[in-house]
């Protein structure tokens, strides 16, 4: 009996009921259309603030799926700068971030571009810039060869590992990927938001590659959801809502593997899941008003530039309490001249103290406050 689907005969034809599927697919395009009617809408400075809020999102939780930790403000700063955009905080960002954002743009600004060998194996080498995962040295810019063992996804401590998956052997990975490839390449009548979930689970089951694989299977169906849209701008991130349900992706993944070649259960799931994504955009969005609100509020108020990044720190999501000590660590300066950008900020009505006080005094937006008149 066969344990895995890519052994089940007929692999890789799969199937699914369009019935089932029909009325999700409905709201999604749907959702689409009108996300998409919405940004048209918004004028270039605010549709480019959102496409760099979600790119942003979409790189930090994507790594975050795989129990990766990247820092936020390189990230945003990295996607800014790919982006040709000028805005004010930007911080110098890892090489590892560098090529997370590079492999995003590529797949979503160049999806109308075919995808091919050379390209993937490019995403790779830009994923692990030094040529390792962590302290593992692996294998970058080519396929597996299984040098070490099968590749096999596993949980549980050393010695009491649980088996979830394991992908074909990897002499099967260049056949495995040339069907893969000419599949995605091709036209058919399959809607592109169906053929983005099954690409996403193709490629993660080939497994092609030592390490990265999730990553770039997420990719692909943001590209694929790009040729939805026919638009190279990101609204909604479909990695953040997969990482608020990581334990049912992996679960779904692993059901769908050790199944037949029907996907309508995976399909399934990847739609619900890309519908709440894009009903979340609205959160999106409403940080992207509050934002532009704000420093048309305070248009007329003179600021420095130490105030101007970490108020723009904290309207992207500041995590924690905003602290003097922060505000010195973050801005580069001493102590009493955060102190006193914080006063400043204070007395112009734009910050307030947390009730809490002492030794811990934190600071947040007065959202009641009317700004003060510029100073001269």
């Amino acid at each position: 009996m066969s344990k895995y689907i890519y052994q089940q005969t007929g692999w890789p034809a799969f199937r699914w009921d369009n019935d089932v599927l029909l009325l999700v697919l409905g709201r999604v395009r749907n959702l689409q259309g009108r996300l998409t009617g919405k940004m048209e809408a918004l004028g270039f400075g605010l549709s480019d603030e959102a496409n760099l809020t979600t790119l942003t999102l979409d790189v930090v939780k994507s790594a975050e799926i795989e129990g990766e930790k990247l820092d936020t403000s390189q990230v945003r700063s990295s996607v800014a700068r790919h982006l040709g955009m000028d805005i004010a905080g930007l911080v110098p960002s890892d090489r590892n971030v560098d090529g997370v954002v590079e492999m995003t743009l590529d797949a979503i600004r160049k999806y109308k571009e075919p995808l091919t060998k050379r390209r993937l194996f490019s995403w790779h080498s830009s994923l692990f810039p030094t040529g390792r995962s962590g302290m593992l040295k692996i294998i970058t810019g080519k396929w597996r060869d299984d040098s070490t063992g099968p590749m096999q996804v596993v949980s549980g401590p050393m010695g009491r590992e649980k088996v979830h998956f394991q992908a074909p052997p990897a002499k099967e990975v260049e056949n495995e990927m040339s069907q893969f490839l000419k599949w995605f390449n091709s036209r058919s009548d399959t809607d592109p938001v169906l053929k983005a979930g099954v690409a996403h689970f193709w490629f993660i089951t080939i497994h092609p590659f030592e390490d990265g694989n999730g990553r770039i299977a997420r990719g692909l169906a943001d590209m694929l959801l790009a040729q939805a849209e026919r638009s190279d701008r990101r609204f909604y991130s479909m990695s953040a809502q997969i990482r608020s349900d990581r334990k049912r992706y992996y679960e779904v993944l692993e059901e769908t593997q050790k199944g037949t070649l029907d996907l309508t259960g995976w399909l399934l799931w990847f739609m619900e899941c890309l519908e709440s994504a894009l009903n979340k955009a609205e959160d999106i969005l409403s940080a992207v008003f509050f934002k532009a609100a704000f420093w048309n509020k305070y248009s007329s108020v003179h600021l420095n530039e130490r105030q101007r990044l970490m108020l723009n720190k904290i309207l992207d999501g500041f995590t924690g309490k905003l602290t003097s000590s922060k505000w010195a660590k973050i801005s580069g300066c001493s102590a009493d001249t955060a102190l006193r950008d914080i006063e400043d900020l204070i007395e112009k009505g734009i910050l307030k103290k947390e009730q809490a006080g002492g030794r811990s005094t934190s600071y947040k937006l007065n959202f009641e406050a009317k700004p003060k008149s510029r100073e001269s």
